[in-house]
Protein backbone atom coordinates (compact mmCIF):
# COMPACT_ATOMS: atom_id res chain seq x y z
CA UNK A 1 0.00 0.00 0.00
CA UNK A 2 2.92 2.55 0.88
CA UNK A 3 4.40 2.21 -3.06
CA UNK A 4 0.91 2.88 -4.19
CA UNK A 5 0.59 6.03 -1.66
CA UNK A 6 3.96 6.72 -3.17
CA UNK A 7 2.79 6.33 -7.12
CA UNK A 8 0.07 8.61 -6.51
CA UNK A 9 1.95 11.25 -4.91
CA UNK A 10 4.19 11.31 -7.81
CA UNK A 11 0.97 11.43 -10.19
CA UNK A 12 -0.53 14.30 -8.16
CA UNK A 13 3.66 15.86 -9.04
CA UNK A 14 2.86 15.69 -12.82
CA UNK A 15 -0.64 17.33 -12.36
CA UNK A 16 0.86 20.20 -10.60
CA UNK A 17 3.30 20.68 -12.50
CA UNK A 18 1.39 20.25 -15.65
CA UNK A 19 -1.26 22.76 -13.82
CA UNK A 20 1.68 25.54 -13.13
CA UNK A 21 1.65 25.76 -17.28
CA UNK A 22 -2.09 26.86 -17.44
CA UNK A 23 -2.14 28.88 -13.95
CA UNK A 24 -0.66 31.91 -16.13
CA UNK A 25 1.54 32.91 -13.07
CA UNK A 26 -1.49 31.99 -11.03
CA UNK A 27 -3.62 34.51 -12.34
CA UNK A 28 -5.99 32.16 -13.77
CA UNK A 29 -8.25 31.28 -10.68
CA UNK A 30 -9.68 27.56 -11.81
CA UNK A 31 -6.13 26.42 -12.79
CA UNK A 32 -4.20 27.86 -9.68
CA UNK A 33 -6.70 26.47 -7.55
CA UNK A 34 -6.45 22.56 -8.98
CA UNK A 35 -2.58 22.85 -9.17
CA UNK A 36 -2.77 24.23 -5.66
CA UNK A 37 -4.97 20.82 -4.32
CA UNK A 38 -2.95 18.81 -6.49
CA UNK A 39 0.24 20.51 -4.78
CA UNK A 40 -0.98 19.68 -1.43
CA UNK A 41 -2.13 16.31 -2.35
CA UNK A 42 1.42 15.45 -3.56
CA UNK A 43 3.30 16.82 -0.35
CA UNK A 44 0.42 14.88 1.60
CA UNK A 45 0.60 11.06 0.26
CA UNK A 46 4.62 11.15 0.14
CA UNK A 47 4.19 12.12 3.71
CA UNK A 48 2.09 8.97 4.12
CA UNK A 49 4.69 7.35 2.35
CA UNK A 50 7.36 8.43 4.50
CA UNK A 51 6.44 6.85 7.61
CA UNK A 52 7.27 3.33 5.86
CA UNK A 53 9.83 3.91 3.22
CA UNK A 54 13.57 6.19 4.15
CA UNK A 55 13.77 9.12 2.53
CA UNK A 56 16.35 9.16 0.28
CA UNK A 57 13.93 6.46 -1.87
CA UNK A 58 10.71 8.23 -1.41
CA UNK A 59 12.04 11.25 -2.27
CA UNK A 60 14.03 10.49 -5.39
CA UNK A 61 11.38 8.14 -6.81
CA UNK A 62 8.60 11.24 -5.83
CA UNK A 63 10.40 13.29 -8.07
CA UNK A 64 11.85 10.81 -10.91
CA UNK A 65 7.82 9.82 -11.15
CA UNK A 66 7.22 13.76 -11.70
CA UNK A 67 9.54 14.37 -14.06
CA UNK A 68 8.59 11.56 -16.21
CA UNK A 69 5.10 12.10 -16.32
CA UNK A 70 5.81 15.65 -17.10
CA UNK A 71 8.42 15.09 -19.95
CA UNK A 72 5.93 12.98 -21.13
CA UNK A 73 2.79 15.15 -20.90
CA UNK A 74 4.81 17.71 -23.03
CA UNK A 75 6.39 15.25 -25.95
CA UNK A 76 2.90 13.87 -26.23
CA UNK A 77 0.04 16.81 -25.48
CA UNK A 78 2.44 19.83 -25.84
CA UNK A 79 4.63 18.93 -28.77
CA UNK A 80 7.85 19.13 -27.10
CA UNK A 81 11.12 17.29 -28.83
CA UNK A 82 11.16 13.65 -28.20
CA UNK A 83 15.12 13.36 -29.48
CA UNK A 84 16.82 10.12 -29.02
CA UNK A 85 18.86 11.26 -26.35
CA UNK A 86 15.89 12.43 -24.26
CA UNK A 87 13.88 9.67 -24.53
CA UNK A 88 17.26 7.75 -23.52
CA UNK A 89 17.89 10.08 -20.31
CA UNK A 90 14.26 9.56 -19.30
CA UNK A 91 14.77 6.06 -19.80
CA UNK A 92 17.91 6.30 -17.33
CA UNK A 93 15.67 7.92 -15.00
CA UNK A 94 12.77 5.42 -15.16
CA UNK A 95 15.99 2.76 -14.79
CA UNK A 96 17.01 4.44 -11.40
CA UNK A 97 13.29 4.48 -9.93
CA UNK A 98 13.13 0.60 -10.67
CA UNK A 99 16.52 -0.12 -9.10
CA UNK A 100 15.56 2.02 -5.90
CA UNK A 101 12.27 0.47 -5.55
CA UNK A 102 13.85 -2.96 -6.16
CA UNK A 103 16.66 -1.76 -3.65
CA UNK A 104 14.15 -0.85 -1.01
CA UNK A 105 12.03 -4.35 -1.28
Amino acid sequence: MTWLILILAGLLEVAWAVGLKYTAGFTRPVPSVLTLLAMAGSVGLLGLALRHLPLGTAYAIWTGIGTVGTVIFGIVVLGEPASVLRLACIAMIVAGILGLKLATA
